[in-house]
């Protein structure tokens, strides 16, 4: 097999096994790092059911600050499912606070990235809390279903975090924004156009996932019809999983990141490993850093697109991307969709895709704080 076909086999792959936010080779992964795997599924079981568990001890993959405050609080959503967040708070808190709502990216838990992105705003003065999605990381699911990811839902858990803060006792319900990270970035937007709540949106390395999942990557090079024939490709596979997932009672796995990672692999993909994989960003209750998705959620991302009014978002949204990231015209693309002159789009010199995951030297965190600082006031 060529070069070239190669690496169309593993973008199709990609899309079929749901991990398309990550650009890896989903199938392929299963084989791999089976010790760790097997962690993550005893603590996946063992987050079926209710109460919650939530772990006590600090597990991020980043150090803990000592300039904030930490606890952990649970709320539910619209569908009874009931989610975990790690708070964060200035010390000292005098008066109501602005608050902020993280979450992403996608396949990834509150330990990693958004958390990072939760500690450093409260460093500068917000209150805000980092989620796990449904159905993920320490969050709840339904009738012990778990790694199901859903437009509709998705969005949902921003607005129930939305609900929390506007409750929260520390909080002026009148200044909360989002910040949505890689995939969760088309929710943060998709949650902007129906939460007149959210007063102001940061999302950064953004993916739009319903465009990805039915398209696959890079679909401006690529005309209509071709498209057209490659998602009925698609549609037909996850169908037959479907049937295949009923028969054994069990849902198929998508795959992770994979491991180990080939020589050839494109580098947007060796980014992916050197953060999900390595003790950078390697976290057990991770998707991406270990099985990945149920491989059929990427049915209603096909038939959902997320972006659908974002021409109608009136509260002020700031787009951030990285020069070099190759999910770049995700956030252009979403950007021109976006109307008034609340709407910003920044550019980050010489960053890839993960670069905005944690190098605090490329987060443009200063922006991000002044930007809700002018909008949540």
């Amino acid at each position: 097999m060529n070069g070239k076909k190669k690496l169309q086999r593993v973008l199709a792959m990609a899309v079929l096994g749901m991990t398309c936010a990550l650009g890896v080779f989903g199938a392929e992964a299963q084989a791999a790092s089976q010790t760790k795997q097997a962690k993550a599924a005893v603590q996946t079981k063992e987050q079926g059911g209710s109460p919650l568990k939530l772990t006590k001890e600090w597990d991020k993959v980043f150090p803990e600050s000592k300039e904030v405050n930490h606890r952990k609080v649970t709320f539910r959503n619209r569908y009874g499912i009931e989610l975990a967040a790690d708070l964060y708070e200035p010390k000292n808190v005098k008066g109501k606070l602005a608050a902020i709502a993280v979450s992403g990216p996608f396949g990834a838990v509150k330990e990693q990235a958004s958390g990072l992105y939760a500690q450093e705003m409260a460093k500068r003065g917000f209150l805000t809390i980092a989620f796990d999605p449904s159905f993920t990381g320490e969050s709840g699911g339904v009738n012990g279903v778990r790694n199901v990811a859903s437009p509709d839902i998705n969005t949902e858990d921003f607005s129930a975090a939305v609900d929390f803060l506007s409750n929260e006792k520390d909080v002026d319900p009148n200044r909360i924004g989002l910040i949505g990270i890689c995939g969760w970035g088309g929710m943060a937007l998709n949650d902007a156009a129906i939460d007149t709540r959210v007063k102001a949106t940061v999302v950064s390395t953004m993916y739009d996932m319903s465009r990805v999942i039915a398209n696959g990557y890079f679909d401006y090079t690529k005309d209509a019809a071709t498209l057209k024939k490659e998602r009925m490709v698609s549609r037909r596979a996850l169908n037959a999983q479907r049937t295949e997932d009923f028969r054994t009672g069990t849902f198929k796995r998508a795959g992770g990141v994979v491991d180990p990672l080939p020589a050839d692999a494109p580098q947007f993909v060796k980014d992916y490993y050197a953060y999900y994989k390595t003790k950078r960003g390697y976290h057990p209750r991770s998707l991406n850093s270990n099985e990945g998705w149920n491989a059929t959620s990427a049915l209603s991302f096909m038939n959902m697109p997320l972006l659908s009014y974002a021409d109608e978002i009136e509260s002020a949204v700031l787009v951030i991307h990285g020069e070099k990231a190759h999910s770049r015209y995700f956030g252009e693309d979403a950007f021109k969709k976006l109307k008034g002159d609340n709407k910003e789009l920044l550019i980050v010199p010489g960053a890839s895709h993960t670069d905005l995951y944690d190098n605090l030297e490329k987060i443009p965190f200063d922006k991000m704080t002044a930007f809700f600082q002018q909008y949540l006031k």
